[in-house]
Protein backbone atom coordinates (compact mmCIF):
# COMPACT_ATOMS: atom_id res chain seq x y z
CA UNK A 1 0.00 0.00 0.00
CA UNK A 2 1.17 3.16 -0.99
CA UNK A 3 1.56 6.41 1.54
CA UNK A 4 -1.37 8.08 2.23
CA UNK A 5 -2.60 10.98 -0.52
CA UNK A 6 -2.56 14.13 0.47
CA UNK A 7 -4.42 16.17 -2.37
CA UNK A 8 -5.22 19.58 -2.54
CA UNK A 9 -7.59 20.68 0.18
CA UNK A 10 -11.45 22.00 -0.03
CA UNK A 11 -14.29 22.39 2.02
CA UNK A 12 -17.92 20.91 2.44
CA UNK A 13 -18.93 23.86 1.09
CA UNK A 14 -16.76 23.94 -1.85
CA UNK A 15 -17.62 23.59 -6.06
CA UNK A 16 -17.65 20.18 -8.00
CA UNK A 17 -14.09 17.88 -7.37
CA UNK A 18 -12.53 14.88 -8.89
CA UNK A 19 -10.28 12.04 -7.33
CA UNK A 20 -7.26 14.03 -7.80
CA UNK A 21 -9.07 17.11 -5.96
CA UNK A 22 -10.73 16.28 -3.20
CA UNK A 23 -9.35 16.34 0.78
CA UNK A 24 -10.30 18.36 3.85
CA UNK A 25 -11.81 21.80 3.52
CA UNK A 26 -12.89 25.00 6.03
CA UNK A 27 -16.68 24.78 6.11
CA UNK A 28 -17.68 27.35 8.29
CA UNK A 29 -21.57 26.53 8.12
CA UNK A 30 -23.35 26.20 11.57
CA UNK A 31 -24.34 22.51 12.75
CA UNK A 32 -28.84 22.95 13.55
CA UNK A 33 -28.38 21.75 16.80
CA UNK A 34 -25.25 23.14 17.70
CA UNK A 35 -24.11 26.15 19.75
CA UNK A 36 -20.58 26.11 19.60
CA UNK A 37 -19.17 25.37 15.88
CA UNK A 38 -16.86 23.07 14.04
CA UNK A 39 -15.40 23.71 11.29
CA UNK A 40 -12.61 21.46 9.03
CA UNK A 41 -9.79 23.72 10.43
CA UNK A 42 -10.19 23.68 13.65
CA UNK A 43 -10.82 19.80 13.28
CA UNK A 44 -7.80 19.03 10.76
CA UNK A 45 -5.63 21.50 14.01
CA UNK A 46 -6.42 19.82 16.12
CA UNK A 47 -6.02 16.63 15.20
CA UNK A 48 -2.76 17.41 14.33
CA UNK A 49 -2.13 17.97 18.27
CA UNK A 50 -3.82 14.86 18.91
CA UNK A 51 -1.98 12.75 16.38
CA UNK A 52 1.06 11.74 18.46
CA UNK A 53 -0.70 10.52 21.61
CA UNK A 54 -3.84 9.91 19.88
CA UNK A 55 -3.74 6.00 20.83
CA UNK A 56 -2.28 6.30 24.19
CA UNK A 57 -5.09 8.33 25.10
CA UNK A 58 -8.11 6.69 23.33
CA UNK A 59 -7.33 3.02 22.20
CA UNK A 60 -8.43 1.42 25.07
CA UNK A 61 -11.71 3.37 26.23
CA UNK A 62 -12.99 2.97 22.61
CA UNK A 63 -12.05 -0.37 21.95
CA UNK A 64 -14.78 -2.33 22.22
CA UNK A 65 -16.82 0.34 20.29
CA UNK A 66 -14.33 -0.55 17.43
CA UNK A 67 -14.63 -4.19 18.12
CA UNK A 68 -17.86 -3.85 17.10
CA UNK A 69 -18.36 -1.94 14.40
CA UNK A 70 -15.47 -4.12 12.65
CA UNK A 71 -17.68 -7.44 13.48
CA UNK A 72 -20.63 -6.09 11.83
CA UNK A 73 -18.54 -4.91 8.71
CA UNK A 74 -16.96 -8.39 8.72
CA UNK A 75 -20.64 -10.38 7.83
CA UNK A 76 -19.77 -8.45 4.54
CA UNK A 77 -17.20 -10.83 3.72
CA UNK A 78 -15.65 -9.83 0.61
CA UNK A 79 -17.48 -6.58 -0.21
CA UNK A 80 -15.70 -3.30 -0.41
CA UNK A 81 -15.92 -1.24 3.23
CA UNK A 82 -15.35 2.58 3.51
CA UNK A 83 -13.75 3.76 6.86
CA UNK A 84 -14.45 7.41 7.51
CA UNK A 85 -12.53 8.84 10.01
CA UNK A 86 -9.62 5.77 9.90
CA UNK A 87 -7.49 7.70 12.02
CA UNK A 88 -4.27 6.38 13.11
CA UNK A 89 -6.21 2.75 12.13
CA UNK A 90 -7.01 1.31 15.10
CA UNK A 91 -9.38 -0.79 13.71
CA UNK A 92 -7.64 -1.94 10.82
CA UNK A 93 -6.64 -4.88 11.97
CA UNK A 94 -9.70 -5.78 13.21
CA UNK A 95 -11.40 -6.34 10.24
CA UNK A 96 -11.50 -9.67 8.14
CA UNK A 97 -8.87 -10.51 5.30
CA UNK A 98 -11.69 -11.06 2.72
CA UNK A 99 -12.82 -7.50 3.01
CA UNK A 100 -11.06 -4.25 0.43
CA UNK A 101 -10.78 -1.53 2.79
CA UNK A 102 -10.65 2.08 1.98
CA UNK A 103 -9.77 4.35 4.74
CA UNK A 104 -10.10 8.38 4.77
CA UNK A 105 -9.85 11.06 7.12
CA UNK A 106 -9.13 14.80 7.37
CA UNK A 107 -6.43 14.36 8.96
CA UNK A 108 -2.72 13.99 7.03
CA UNK A 109 -0.54 13.34 10.36
CA UNK A 110 -3.45 10.85 11.68
CA UNK A 111 -3.47 8.90 8.08
CA UNK A 112 0.57 8.37 8.30
CA UNK A 113 0.11 6.51 11.41
CA UNK A 114 -2.83 4.68 9.67
CA UNK A 115 -0.42 3.82 6.87
CA UNK A 116 2.52 2.62 9.30
CA UNK A 117 0.14 0.18 11.10
CA UNK A 118 -0.75 -1.04 7.85
CA UNK A 119 3.04 -1.29 6.83
CA UNK A 120 3.99 -2.98 10.22
CA UNK A 121 1.11 -5.70 10.15
CA UNK A 122 1.09 -6.51 6.92
CA UNK A 123 -2.80 -5.84 6.68
CA UNK A 124 -3.31 -6.62 3.13
CA UNK A 125 -7.29 -5.63 2.81
CA UNK A 126 -6.08 -1.95 3.14
CA UNK A 127 -6.85 -0.77 -0.31
CA UNK A 128 -5.89 2.31 -0.05
CA UNK A 129 -5.60 5.60 2.91
CA UNK A 130 -6.36 9.12 1.53
CA UNK A 131 -7.38 12.80 2.98
CA UNK A 132 -10.85 13.57 2.46
CA UNK A 133 -13.25 15.71 3.76
CA UNK A 134 -16.37 13.58 4.79
CA UNK A 135 -18.92 15.11 3.22
CA UNK A 136 -17.17 15.43 -0.03
CA UNK A 137 -16.51 12.00 -1.08
CA UNK A 138 -14.42 11.23 -4.11
CA UNK A 139 -15.90 8.32 -4.96
CA UNK A 140 -18.70 6.82 -7.57
CA UNK A 141 -22.32 6.31 -6.51
CA UNK A 142 -22.90 2.90 -4.52
CA UNK A 143 -20.03 1.62 -4.71
CA UNK A 144 -19.60 0.22 -1.07
CA UNK A 145 -21.12 -2.41 0.89
CA UNK A 146 -20.63 -1.21 4.17
CA UNK A 147 -19.43 2.54 5.90
CA UNK A 148 -18.13 2.52 8.82
CA UNK A 149 -17.32 5.48 11.01
CA UNK A 150 -16.30 5.00 14.31
CA UNK A 151 -16.32 8.27 16.71
CA UNK A 152 -16.92 10.70 13.84
CA UNK A 153 -20.17 12.20 14.12
CA UNK A 154 -19.39 14.79 16.85
CA UNK A 155 -16.68 15.63 14.74
CA UNK A 156 -18.49 16.40 11.48
CA UNK A 157 -18.65 20.04 11.02
CA UNK A 158 -22.12 19.20 9.22
CA UNK A 159 -23.45 15.68 10.31
CA UNK A 160 -26.65 15.02 8.09
CA UNK A 161 -24.63 16.51 5.45
CA UNK A 162 -21.89 13.52 5.98
CA UNK A 163 -24.46 10.98 6.42
CA UNK A 164 -26.21 11.83 2.83
CA UNK A 165 -23.09 11.58 1.15
CA UNK A 166 -22.33 8.21 3.00
CA UNK A 167 -25.40 7.35 1.98
CA UNK A 168 -24.65 8.19 -2.07
CA UNK A 169 -21.66 5.69 -2.08
CA UNK A 170 -23.34 3.07 -0.24
CA UNK A 171 -24.90 -0.07 -2.52
CA UNK A 172 -28.85 -0.79 -2.09
CA UNK A 173 -28.43 -3.42 0.60
CA UNK A 174 -25.74 -2.03 2.39
CA UNK A 175 -25.43 -0.42 5.62
CA UNK A 176 -23.91 2.64 7.63
CA UNK A 177 -22.36 1.36 10.89
CA UNK A 178 -21.37 4.22 13.88
CA UNK A 179 -20.25 4.01 16.88
CA UNK A 180 -20.77 7.57 18.66
CA UNK A 181 -21.09 9.09 21.63
CA UNK A 182 -24.85 10.98 22.69
CA UNK A 183 -24.55 13.82 24.60
CA UNK A 184 -26.87 13.44 27.75
CA UNK A 185 -30.01 15.19 28.02
CA UNK A 186 -29.98 15.91 31.75
CA UNK A 187 -27.95 15.94 35.16
CA UNK A 188 -24.56 16.17 35.91
CA UNK A 189 -22.90 14.82 32.81
CA UNK A 190 -25.00 16.84 31.22
CA UNK A 191 -23.40 19.85 32.77
CA UNK A 192 -19.91 18.34 32.10
CA UNK A 193 -20.87 18.18 28.76
CA UNK A 194 -22.02 21.59 28.41
CA UNK A 195 -19.05 22.89 29.98
CA UNK A 196 -16.70 21.03 27.68
CA UNK A 197 -18.65 22.39 24.55
CA UNK A 198 -17.80 25.70 24.83
CA UNK A 199 -14.18 24.16 24.05
CA UNK A 200 -15.42 22.42 21.34
CA UNK A 201 -12.70 23.97 18.82
CA UNK A 202 -10.00 23.19 20.83
CA UNK A 203 -10.99 19.79 21.53
CA UNK A 204 -11.82 18.52 17.59
CA UNK A 205 -15.15 17.55 18.71
CA UNK A 206 -18.15 18.39 20.22
CA UNK A 207 -19.51 16.74 23.91
CA UNK A 208 -22.78 17.99 23.10
CA UNK A 209 -24.84 15.03 20.41
CA UNK A 210 -28.20 14.73 20.59
CA UNK A 211 -29.60 11.88 19.45
CA UNK A 212 -31.95 14.25 17.82
CA UNK A 213 -29.02 14.42 15.16
CA UNK A 214 -29.54 11.20 14.27
CA UNK A 215 -32.82 10.29 14.82
CA UNK A 216 -34.37 13.76 12.29
CA UNK A 217 -32.27 12.81 9.67
CA UNK A 218 -33.65 8.85 9.45
CA UNK A 219 -37.11 10.33 10.43
CA UNK A 220 -37.04 12.76 7.04
CA UNK A 221 -35.43 9.44 5.11
CA UNK A 222 -38.22 6.85 6.07
CA UNK A 223 -36.79 4.26 3.49
CA UNK A 224 -33.94 3.65 5.68
CA UNK A 225 -34.24 0.81 8.19
CA UNK A 226 -32.67 1.44 11.84
CA UNK A 227 -31.42 -2.37 12.72
CA UNK A 228 -29.74 -1.53 15.73
CA UNK A 229 -29.03 1.04 18.12
CA UNK A 230 -27.67 -0.12 21.79
CA UNK A 231 -25.05 1.04 24.35
CA UNK A 232 -21.49 0.34 24.64
CA UNK A 233 -19.09 -0.28 27.60
CA UNK A 234 -17.56 1.51 29.19
CA UNK A 235 -20.47 2.57 30.99
CA UNK A 236 -22.66 3.26 28.18
CA UNK A 237 -21.17 6.11 27.09
CA UNK A 238 -21.24 5.48 23.54
CA UNK A 239 -24.04 3.59 21.00
CA UNK A 240 -23.36 1.16 18.10
CA UNK A 241 -26.24 2.23 15.44
CA UNK A 242 -26.37 0.61 12.01
CA UNK A 243 -28.80 1.50 8.98
CA UNK A 244 -29.67 -0.41 6.34
CA UNK A 245 -29.70 0.87 2.48
CA UNK A 246 -32.85 -1.06 0.87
Amino acid sequence: MSAPRDPRKMGCDAGQHTAQDAGAGTGQEAHPHETHPLDNAHVASAYARWAPVYDLAFALVMRAGRRCVAAAANRHKGGRVLDVGVGTGLELPMFDPSLEIVGVDLSLPMLRRAAHRTREAGLNAVAGLAVMDACRLAFAEERFDAIVAPYVLTVLPRPEASLDEWLRVLKPGGEIILVNHIGAEQGPVAKIEAWLGKRSTALGWRPEFPWAVLGDWLAARPELILTERRALPPFGLFTLTRIKKP
